[in-house]
């Protein structure tokens, strides 16, 4: 099981770690303790919360941005068939699905808590600015 700590936890969801902290204190996060006392989250705890936030409208998310190509983000889910598997990332607000070889994915052994870089390469690239802006 992938371990991460606070300030890993928040980069990966998007938010202060003052937040993840508050989030856990709550419960609304699930979290433990280390052998060294320090407050560590599960990655499978962190993919769900993930999906969650990035389901959830929020009004502090900047609307009007033209986003790099290298986005760092957490697996959620990987289906594995016998020679592809797709594999689903969420880094922030975005959600990234990618179709691999399996053999790829099995030597990247990727699972929901890995952390990855989800890299977009792509021939045509648009950037829109909503109508209230």
């Amino acid at each position: 099981m992938s371990l991460y700590r606070t300030t890993q936890a928040a980069e990966l969801l998007g938010v202060s770690p003052d937040t993840v902290r508050r989030w856990a204190e709550s419960g609304r996060l699930a979290s433990r303790l280390d052998e060294a006392g320090r407050r560590v989250f599960a990655g499978e705890d962190l993919a769900a919360a993930a999906v969650a936030l990035a389901e959830s409208p929020s009004p502090t998310r900047p609307r009007a941005q033209s986003a790099r190509n290298r986005f760092v983000g957490i697996v959620t889910r990987v289906v594995r068939d016998a020679v592809v598997a797709q594999v689903e990332v969420q880094a922030g607000p975005h959600r990234f699905v990618s179709v691999i070889t399996r053999e790829a994915a099995d030597e990247l052994a990727l699972a929901p808590g890995v952390v990855v870089d989800a890299v977009v390469k792509a021939t045509n690239v648009s950037v829109e600015i909503p109508e209230r802006y």
